[in-house]
């Protein structure tokens, strides 16, 4: 994700409780092949539209596993969770996320859509146990190096065997950079590719290779 702030309160996206009013909208979006129209707010990132990291991810990325656990981290108010809700209902997703505004969002947008499959939550209340048929992220760059590098190294390793990771970055903001990163940190099952490039960004697929 980009960086993105409330310049009045001092909120970030990844302020854990923004101060700003929320500021609820209506606004109108195409998920999974879908018009629908979803609820935003101050204080969470791009509340105006899918921004374009995520659209590229979302045009780039294969259909989901049909069941299981999928992971969309750094769900902001929800565009990646709710599309990977919609084209798995059989799958149960978790849209993970420091920010309660935007997990709030996250739920009421699920609930509206009556998807009963998305589980909102903050990293720490993602049971140990789970691991993941696929992760889907538009990782928040912004919040610094080896925060980045910390959070990757935490979920990825999740992944079960067999399964892919897609992560959408800004060519400026260090996409190359961070694929050799990937590829040289991570275990050795794993390994990670450039799946596509479009209007500005790359994204990567991380492969948890089957033993």
């Amino acid at each position: 994700m980009l960086y993105v702030s409330d310049m009045s309160s001092g909120d970030h996206y990844f302020s854990a409780s923004p101060g700003s009013d929320p500021k609820l909208r209506p606004i109108e979006v195409r998920l999974a092949g879908r018009e629908l129209t979803v609820t935003t707010g101050a204080g969470v990132f791009s509340p105006d539209h899918v921004d374009t990291g995520t659209a590229v991810l979302l045009a780039n990325t294969p259909t989901p596993p049909p069941g299981g656990d999928l992971l969309d981290l750094g769900c902001g108010w929800g565009p990646i969770a709710l599309s990977l809700a919609l084209a798995s209902p059989h799958a149960t997703v978790w849209a993970v996320d420091v920010n309660e505004r935007a997990l709030d969002l996250v739920r009421r947008n699920a609930a509206e859509l009556g998807l009963s499959n998305v589980n909102a939550v903050r990293p720490e209340d993602v049971p140990a146990a789970v691991s993941f048929m696929t992760i889907w992220s538009n990782p928040p760059i912004r919040v610094g190096k080896n925060e980045l590098h910390s959070l990757l190294q935490t979920w990825l390793p999740r992944l079960e065997p067999g399964s892919d990771a897609w992560l959408v970055v800004a060519r400026n903001l260090g996409s190359d950079s961070l694929q050799r990163w990937l590829e040289s940190s991570l275990p050795t099952p794993f390994g990670t590719t450039r799946a596509a490039t479009s209007k500005g960004f790359r994204v990567l697929r991380v492969r948890h290779h089957a033993d």
